[in-house]
């Protein structure tokens, strides 16, 4: 979560409260000024790269990823830095020796759909909405690329001494599967300092973990009926967004239903909602806004709230009726699943556990609800994944339904405390930021910085700023951007001599 309300927007190269070196504040300087049109086109260079994992393509035959790689190895060596292909990893390198800081990042992103866009979400958009480069992977995570490489470059250029050996991890698989960049990991040397930069500022020392309930409905209707029924229940795009797209068909409904529908889809004015007649009934559109599912105060859920427009009625239990009941009774529109049961709960410094119905989805065993909760410290994964099946099994029974197959995922929280590298990140924050309070957060989202020793996040995004990253209208400012490139110079060479 994000502790801080706004930030004072100071991109000026003075020191305003916490020290740094002279070398770091003059090389971000120099950095800004010879290379921010250089990392801007840079920038530009990587997002054309539809670096999706794709089911059933093996990493090295999707060639988006090897296109990517060839464009990467080609400026890394244009900049003078190493490049290293570890298959999942990708190292750019600066320095020599064995001491080192790890700064870890990802290639891959999520799926964009293209009709929500202004533009391809594969081509940065720097005209549309002057001030922002929009496109997918701005911000999550090749906009943070482009800054380390230009830091690195700037660094380089000014020949400052550096203690520890920087390396640049770059894992192509973060947004689909964890296992490779475990497995190099075994194998790799460690640095000494790990940080990455795929979260938010000042510094993240603890990250909620991704868990989530699958539910599945089943059942049908006998080939006998004919009232009124829900059917084509759909909605979401993948599973760590906030949709902002949900519809349904109703079928043989009565007019006092429509009108009752209709009725409550006006009290939820953040959304807009289209009727449309069909044959035997109407298809319903919710249209919401889409956001990154660990922070579902930014967005308003489509799925959500179609379900909701819906309740109140007894729908018969077929697949689409049953989870429109199911989201009424045990989700809701709240984010912090009060109705579940019992699970709902809240860490005293990492917050409460966040809740986002993020698709409903047909498929072979049934229609499928993906709830990604995120979950803090607070409460052992025994006793949630009890009162999670505790609240479904309650549920079912007084429903007088049996769902189809129930699957829960339960990630770890991550935490720590007292990593030496905490408060010069802070120094360097506060620094070029003004925001003289800031203090270490906690944030819902999970980065590979759970894989590696006392690893702790810094940036890209500030902090009362919603995460444009998984969102379909993903972007970096401009003035964000500049700032990045100066703080991660600065943080490059603070971390780098300690």
């Amino acid at each position: 979560m994000r502790l801080f309300a706004g930030f004072l927007s100071l991109f000026l190269s003075v020191q305003v409260c916490a020290d740094i070196s002279p070398v770091a504040q003059k090389t971000a300087d120099y950095a800004v000024e010879k290379y921010e049109g250089a990392m801007t086109d840079t920038l530009a260079q990587l997002v054309q790269f539809e670096t999706v994992a794709r089911e059933g393509v093996p990493l090295a035959d999707n060639r988006a990823f090897t296109e990517f790689k060839r464009a990467l190895k080609a400026k890394a060596r244009e900049l003078g830095l190493e490049y290293q292909d570890h298959g999942y990893v990708l190292v750019v390198a600066l320095g020599e020796g064995d001491d080192k800081v790890g700064i870890v990042t990802h290639g891959d992103v999520q799926p964009a759909n293209p009709q929500k866009w202004q533009m391809s979400p594969f081509v940065l958009d720097r005209e549309s909405e002057p001030g922002k480069l929009i496109a997918r992977g701005s911000e999550d995570d090749k906009g943070p690329i482009a800054t380390a490489l230009y830091a690195m470059k700037a660094i380089k250029d000014q020949q400052v001494s550096m203690k520890r050996r920087v390396e640049l991890l770059i894992y192509l698989a973060e947004e689909s599967d964890w296992t490779p960049f475990k497995t190099f990991l075994k194998t790799y040397p460690i640095p000494d300092y790990n940080i990455t930069i795929d979260a938010s500022y000042p510094v993240v020392i603890a990250e909620k973990g991704w868990s989530e309930i699958q539910v599945t409905a089943n059942s049908e209707l006998p080939a006998s009926y004919s009232g009124p029924y829900l059917e084509g229940f759909s909605g979401g795009y993948f599973r760590s967004q906030v949709p902002d797209h949900a519809q349904v068909t109703l079928v043989n409904p009565k007019e006092a239903q429509i009108t009752a529908i209709r009725t409550r889809a006006e009290k939820h004015r953040e959304l807009e909602f289209e009727f449309v007649a069909v044959e035997n009934g109407y298809q319903i559109t919710a249209k919401g806004r889409a956001t990154h599912s660990s922070e579902p105060e930014h967005g308003v859920n489509a799925i959500a709230y179609l379900a909701d427009i819906l309740r109140g009625h007894n729908w018969p239990l077929n697949q689409s009726g049953t989870l429109v009941h199911y989201l009424n009774d045990l989700v809701g529109t709240g984010i912090y699943a009060e109705r579940f049961g019992n699970i709902a709960y809240t860490d005293d410094f990492m917050g409460p556990m966040t809740a986002a119905v993020t698709m409903v989805k047909d498929g072979e065993q049934g229609l499928t609800s993906f709830l990604n909760l995120r979950r803090p410290t607070g409460k052992s994964a025994d006793q949630l994944e009890r009162e999670i099946h505790s609240a479904l099994e309650r549920w079912q029974g007084r429903r007088g339904v049996a769902l189809g197959e129930t699957k829960v995922t339960l990630g770890t929280p991550y935490r720590v405390d007292n990593a030496p590298h905490v408060e010069p990140l802070l120094d360097v924050f506060r620094h070029f930021s003004g925001i003289e309070e800031a203090q270490p957060v906690s944030i819902g989202g999970s980065t590979n910085a759970k894989l590696l020793p006392n690893a702790v996040s810094f940036g890209p995004s500030m902090p009362g700023k919603p995460y444009t990253g998984h969102s379909e209208h993903e972007f970096i400012s401009v003035d964000q951007f500049r700032m990045n490139l100066r703080m991660y110079t600065a943080m490059l060479i603070e971390i780098g001599n300690l």
